[in-house]
């Protein structure tokens, strides 16, 4: 059954953005405001972004036509032998909203693989949007998410914390599995976007808390809280991640890797020094843990004025290498959540990075400008033990 929600367009119009980005479609914001308005289900939501993802769909031609024009099945240009058949170290389940595989609901797929299966299970998601909540319990490690590009595949959901008892069960997809991989899906919470204060308005797009998890290629759009990186040892690279407040948060270790921050934080007037937005809230709680996140050679766009983290526990960890930054990130950098009492334990560094954000002259007295010595244990992968688990991206 469709839930009847309210959808604000900003949401369609980062996932627009998202598409202009990478060449696949011409945007202009302009337009697209005006031509966008409030959806009132997943439905009308769905049909409208769909007309956007349609064109950018180049692995698979659904649609075809005859001399007659007339319009044939949406199944016929599957490859042939179409899943593979099961290997000792493999299975593959096929995911297609119209009918053209075994399963037509992403969970449906999840709930087939087999409890605490040694395999590699691979869920071939076909292109199109997918209105499901998601979970993915411990007891289902080895899963792979394969969508067909981040702008053609997703998995759209509109929890809040209000509406789940809380903002660590709004996740559109929750994944507890350990090895989980995802590679070319977008992970979207569509839920009406908060204004700075809004009580119970978190919104999760994907809560990551198993262990060696990597996302190749994906998409992650919400507003506050989008991207729950909630424990573990996790691997972005190459991923598009939109929010506003605190769109990236959690206690896990992660390495995000080329990857394209957005925020879609209101735009601030010239002169104006309001705040109204954060990239990270880490979480690390005491000395004794070993999480943190770190950035590199990512990029820092979009609109508002905001911070690069701000202290959601007192020893908070995050730093950002090689990393450009628009003039969007406020002077000062960091905050430390109004607790001046985190100060002496916060872990806030950056290294070489550039752009109009990154000048370090009037950063929080605590953010610290790295040397090489003091950076290159967060310079690349070995930050999360990649050697001792991360599979390349071909496997």
């Amino acid at each position: 059954m469709i839930k009847s929600i309210s959808i604000s367009s900003a949401l369609i119009v980062g996932l627009l953005a998202a598409l202009a980005s990478n060449h696949l479609i011409p945007f202009s914001p302009l337009l697209t405001l005006n031509e966008i308005y409030d959806y009132s289900d997943l439905a009308s939501f769905t049909s409208s972004v769909l007309s956007y993802l349609r064109p950018v769909s180049r692995r698979h031609h659904h649609w075809h036509h005859d001399d007659t024009k007339e319009r044939t099945s949406v199944c016929d240009n599957f490859p042939p032998n179409f899943p593979p058949p099961d290997t000792n170290t493999t299975s593959t389940f096929c995911v297609d909203s119209r009918g053209c595989c075994n399963f037509t609901t992403v969970q449906a797929a999840v709930n087939a693989v087999a409890n605490f299966s040694q395999k590699r299970n691979i869920l071939w998601i076909n292109s199109g949007i997918y209105l499901e909540k998601i979970i993915i319990p411990k007891t289902k490690p080895n899963i792979t998410f394969q969508g067909q590009g981040f702008t053609s595949t997703a998995i759209v959901w509109n929890d809040t914390a209000n509406s789940s008892n809380g903002t660590f069960y709004s996740g559109s997809v929750q994944v507890f599995g350990a090895n989980f991989i995802a590679k070319n899906i977008s992970f979207m919470n569509v839920a009406p976007i908060p204004r700075p204060g809004d009580v119970g308005a978190q919104a999760v797009a994907i809560r990551i808390s198993g262990d060696q998890a990597a996302f190749w290629g994906c998409g992650f759009f919400g507003a506050q809280d989008t991207l729950h990186d909630d424990r573990g040892r996790h691997y972005f690279k190459d991923c598009y991640i939109q929010g506003s407040i605190d769109f990236i948060f959690g206690n896990a270790k992660s390495f995000y890797e080329s990857c394209q921050l957005t925020s879609m934080a209101n735009p601030v007037l010239p002169g104006q020094k309001v705040i109204n937005g954060a990239v990270t809230a880490q979480g690390r709680a005491s000395a004794d843990e070993n999480s943190g996140f770190a950035f590199v050679n990512c990029s820092l766009g979009g609109s508002g004025r905001i911070w690069l983290g701000r202290a959601w526990r007192p020893f908070s960890r995050v730093v950002f290498a090689y990393s450009t930054m628009s003039d969007i990130i406020a002077p000062e950098g960091w905050n430390d959540f109004n607790d001046p009492n985190k100060d002496p334990n916060i872990f806030y560094g950056e290294y070489m990075c550039t752009g109009g954000g990154a000048n370090m002259t009037m950063r929080a007295s605590y953010a610290q400008r790295l040397n090489e010595t003091q950076a290159s244990p967060f310079l690349n992968a070995s930050f999360i033990d990649a050697d001792q688990w991360l599979q390349p991206f071909s496997l």
